[in-house]
């Protein structure tokens, strides 16, 4: 529910604070007083409208999903609505945008001033008659859930079946595709870190004869070793560090000519055209690893294409039995949902009698599965499709459905908000709106504007519209207050004592409601 509402600086209302409780909220006042613009500026702290407001504020005790939102949940948290430059929005001082913050509210509020046909929609009139139909103890709820496991199931078969005889059409050209690729991969046969090796090899290739012909220029060095073993026996000096750094020069050369000596027997053409099939590879698939994956992966591909028979063979028998198991549940939904609908059905239009409706037709007809059965409700006013009739007809019709559904609720439903839903109705007719809104506001808090004085009447919490000096304020009346206002609405600014009598015969008569 909204706990708190705060508005400053929008068209005539400079700053005000509300403090609304559960249940049916009424707002009155004369007209231009600011009411309409006092609900709109409502809807925009919660996104689902936009308003010229410097600020407007919701405290709001609706519990926030942080996996979802990424807004920690507190015990209360504040929608916020900002107007400088341009429109921001925040939920517990974060900025969000104006979709996010709508998305999030339209969980827990629906504004019935237009036609919104989701009350009508079929999941949800499905969702009613079953909570009806378990409510007579008939365990319905494990009947959808078997029935649900089983539809998904089948579902996903069905899917994996499609695939396989997608996959049929084209099983000889995958087939050969594959095959085509495991040769391709086979015929090259790349070992892992084969690339850098023939790089290394090709390296040395180019080198060979400029490093031989280096080494050979170079050997002439050791025809004069004797010279300088000589020259330093003469000088009496140790020769030992020469006669080493000779041998391993000497050693360096021999293993350098054998390395490349052994070279002589590869073929650099060979070398290079296989560098190029390795290069190949790796273009296609990216390393000679992901090349070698691949290869694996259509062998694998390949035994599923040559047992694909064996495979379909054996989904097609589940598909078989969970199909007639889906049949046989579905066709238990829809005899207790057919058993239901006609006791639907005149609930419905008592509801609907109680507010100066004409009948509505319920029918149900089948439809393609889906998760929840076969069956798709279809509700008519006195034969007229919902799109045809009247603004004010229609959400009269969904405050019936609401009730409806409000009879079995265990939980709070969340806000509603109504724009003058009583007008242009008798009085006896926005009583019938009224009693309705009182049932309702057991499981909803509602925000209602109305011009007359039965709906008015029957409000638990009331608050007074008015203008003071073009400054537009809100007021919630005490007892005697509200009597002066419902005398007010009944006979104009000048009350008559008839007036007060009725208002407070009214008042009196809600509080036995």
């Amino acid at each position: 529910m909204i706990e708190r509402f705060y508005l400053r600086d929008y068209l005539s209302f400079k700053e005000i604070e509300l403090n609304p409780t559960a249940g049916l909220i009424v707002f009155t006042g004369p007209s231009g007083s600011g009411k309409s613009i006092l609900m709109k500026s409502i809807l925009s702290s919660l996104g689902t409208e936009s308003c010229e407001a410097a600020l407007c504020e919701s405290s709001v005790t609706w519990e926030l999903d942080a996996s979802e939102t990424g807004i920690e949940n507190d015990d209360i948290n504040i929608f916020k609505h900002i107007k400088k430059e341009k429109s921001r929005y925040f939920i517990n001082n974060q900025s969000v945008s104006k979709k996010a913050i709508s998305g999030l509210s339209s969980n827990y509020l629906r504004h019935l001033s237009l036609k919104d046909f989701s009350d009508f929609e079929n999941e949800n009139l499905i969702s009613i008659i079953d909570t009806r139909i378990q409510n007579k103890s008939t365990n319905i709820l494990s009947l959808k859930k078997e029935y649900e496991n089983s539809f998904l199931e089948h579902r996903e078969i069905r899917i994996e079946l499609d695939k396989i005889e997608e996959e049929e059409r084209k099983i000889v050209e995958l087939k050969e595709f594959a095959t085509f690729e495991i040769n391709k991969i086979q015929g090259i046969d790349p070992k892992i870190s084969e690339d850098e090796e023939l790089l290394e090899i090709k390296k040395e290739l180019s080198r060979k004869e400029k490093v031989l012909e280096s080494i050979s220029c170079a050997n002439v060095i050791f025809d004069s070793e004797h010279f300088v073993n000589s020259a330093l026996d003469s000088l009496d000096a140790e020769s030992s560090f020469f006669d080493d750094s000779m041998n391993e020069l000497r050693a360096l050369f021999d293993s350098a000519e054998a390395k490349f000596n052994a070279l002589e027997d590869v073929d650099i053409e060979e070398v290079l055209n296989r560098i190029e099939e390795i290069s190949g590879l790796k273009r296609r698939y990216g390393s000679i690893e992901e090349a070698l994956s691949y290869k694996d992966q259509k062998i694998i591909e390949l035994e599923k294409y040559e047992n694909i028979e064996i495979t379909k063979d054996e989904l097609v028998k589940k598909e078989a039995f969970l199909s007639k198991e889906v049949q046989k549940l579905t066709e238990s939904l829809t005899k207790l949902r057919t058993k239901e609908l006609s006791s639907f059905t005149v609930d419905l239009n008592k509801y609907l009698k109680d507010l100066y409706l004409r009948d509505a037709q319920v029918n149900m007809q089948k439809t393609e599965l889906n998760s929840y059965g076969k069956d798709e409700i279809l509700i008519n006013l006195n034969n007229t499709k919902l799109n045809k009739v009247s603004t004010g007809e229609f959400n009269r019709l969904r405050l019936a459905v609401l009730a409806l559904k409000s009879e079995f609720m265990s939980q709070n439903g969340g806000v509603l908000m109504l724009d003058e839903i009583d007008a242009n109705l008798s009085g006896e007719e926005s009583m019938s709106v009224a009693k309705v809104l009182r049932q309702l506001s057991k499981h909803f808090q509602i925000f209602v504007i109305s011009h007359q004085p039965q709906l008015t009447s029957m409000g638990e919490q009331h608050f007074l519209v008015h203008k003071s000096e073009n400054e537009s304020m809100v007021k919630e009346l005490t007892l005697d207050e509200r009597v002066d206002e419902i005398a007010r609405i009944i006979s104009g600014d000048s009350i008559s004592n008839e007036a007060k009598s009725f208002a407070k015969e009214l008042l009196e008569a809600s509080r036995s409601v």
